[in-house]
């Protein structure tokens, strides 16, 4: 097991990267690695609403950068760049096929198990969190899933020396109506939820700032 110390060493070295050194490149191994821990991250229902694009491509991320803005230094130099695509609208319904495919063939549930786990879903989605009230919400719903994976990459990156930093400066529906066409996505399907990019820092980070723990915790009962 890692190490408490490691760990939290680990959570200090991690800073919002705004600018990689372009001459270093990710091992594929530590890559693959960071991957894997998006696709291993928890999701609610475990539905994995996700897909990671990973944009090498230096002429694709020209045609980003006049609409991420979030990202003038960050695209150009970045190692690697993933966009974390969301699913929305009628594919993360409780009664899509999407819904079922993930039931039937990656939870492997019996047709008497996926038809309780629809049921529940289906209350969950229309009374408990009123997702299906809009496409929004259900597609705001998803991204929240997307953030599970980006938190568990960049920690997973920090662990092996690996600076990120996540992107939400981007003007959200032209990248909406473009990345379909450059991606080949539905955007009916799809939309982005957020941006990662992962390289090696050039410039050293300013001294982190936080909180302090009694400001935002509370213990029931007091300790």
């Amino acid at each position: 097991m890692i190490d408490r110390d490691d760990i939290m060493e680990a959570h200090l070295f991690r800073h919002a990267c705004k600018v990689f050194d372009s001459q270093k490149k990710i091992s594929p191994e530590d890559f693959e690695a960071i991957l894997e821990a998006g696709r291993l991250s928890p999701s609610s229902f475990g539905f994995e609403p996700w897909r990671f694009l990973v944009v090498q491509d230096m002429q694709m991320r020209q045609r980003l950068l006049p609409l991420v803005w979030g990202a003038q230094r960050i695209l150009p130099t970045a190692s690697h760049f993933v966009v974390i695509l969301a699913r929305k609208g009628d594919s993360m319904r409780y009664d899509s096929d999407y819904i079922m495919h993930m039931m039937r063939d990656v939870h492997r549930l019996s047709e008497e198990s996926a038809k309780m786990r629809r049921e529940k879903f289906e209350k969950f989605q229309r009374e408990d969190f009123r997702l299906l009230d809009s496409e929004r919400a259900l597609f705001d719903w998803s991204c929240k899933q997307c953030y599970i994976a980006l938190a568990n990459m960049m920690s997973t990156a920090s662990m092996l020396g690996i600076d990120s930093c996540a992107v939400e400066g981007f003007v959200g529906d032209e990248i909406e109506s473009m990345a379909p066409e450059l991606f080949g996505y539905d955007s009916r399907e799809f939309g982005v939820a957020v941006m990662v990019a992962f390289g090696y820092r050039i410039e050293a980070p300013k001294p982190k700032t936080r909180q302090k723990m009694e400001d935002i915790v509370e213990w029931y009962p007091q300790r």
